[in-house]
């Protein structure tokens, strides 16, 4: 009985640790009360593990309120910093936003959402309800569209085509139109997104590595004004994407799980490419329509 115990005790602690954290999953602060709504667990329990948490700086607690604490966030940071695939694309992507403008993503698939590893865009970047560590339905981004056209099979099971929920009055709401678009994206190597996710904003995307392998994508978003949904904004988009593919040190690359609920490899390419000449170069032959 007491091994029985020994050996189920830590998992059950860290389901309800996880369950806790889980709920903070959205801006803003929480009572104990709302906690407990969303967790399900007993209120003892949850005070208990809350008072805890607040202790081993995970958590923060201002009055009655409950939210992340610092030691979150620097482990947040560390993960996104350490990953390879960040370091390897945050030259290509500061310099897409020094070439375009605008305001750039760097993002995962994580199930039927993408999730944001980096977010560079001056002051344009307030206007896009976007951050680091959050997350958005996939059918509703480019970046999204841009992954899940070169998803595999598994990936594509895990967004359920009779639940597209919208986030716009413009954003795919049928599975029918979603395989149309996949099937574009498939073919051209580049996602449009028309105020889809966010009222007037557009964004251009590419997914980083071949079909069946892309591990991420990045995007460009602005107003819908300034975005002419051509190649000419897709030019450098496709080709920062590339870049970073060819940039990983090594060839073999998987993103660390801690945002996404599988790794996959990042497959070997040709040698890095400086950044500058990345963006910089347009190929003249892509066309969207």
């Amino acid at each position: 009985m007491t091994t029985q115990v020994e050996t189920t005790t830590p998992s059950a602690v860290l389901d309800r640790v996880s369950l806790v954290l889980d709920a903070f999953d959205g801006p803003g602060r929480l009572t104990l009360a709302q906690i407990v709504r969303r967790t399900g667990l007993p209120r003892s329990s949850a005070h208990r593990m809350l008072e805890r948490l607040v202790q081993l700086r995970w958590l923060r607690r201002q009055g009655r309120d409950y939210e992340l604490g610092m030691r979150l966030v620097e482990l947040g940071s560390l993960a996104v910093h350490q990953d390879r695939l960040h370091r390897a694309a945050l030259p290509f992507l500061h310099e897409l936003h020094r070439v375009t403008g605008q305001v750039v993503h760097l993002a995962v698939l994580d199930g039927s959402d993408v999730v944001f590893l980096e977010k560079i865009g001056g002051r344009m970047a307030a206007a896009i309800p976007t951050r680091v560590g959050g997350r958005y339905p996939a059918h509703c981004t480019a970046v999204g569209k841009a992954l899940l056209g070169f998803a595999t099979d598994g990936e594509l099971d895990a967004v359920d085509a009779d639940l597209l929920a919208r986030k716009t009055k413009y954003s795919i709401s049928t599975g029918a139109a979603l395989r149309t678009e996949l099937a574009k994206v498939r073919a051209h190597g580049i996602a449009f997104e028309r105020e889809e996710s966010v009222p007037g904003f557009s964004c251009v995307a590419a997914p980083i590595g071949n079909i069946g392998e892309a591990v991420a994508a990045v995007s460009i978003c602005g107003p819908v004004t300034s975005m002419r949904l051509d190649h000419q904004l897709a030019a450098p988009v496709r080709m920062t994407a590339m870049g970073i593919w060819r940039n990983v040190d090594g060839g073999a690359l998987r993103v660390q799980p801690t945002l996404q609920q599988r790794s996959r490899p990042l497959l070997g390419g040709p040698t890095a490419v400086r950044p500058r000449s990345a963006v910089a170069a347009a190929p003249q032959d892509l066309q969207y329509a």
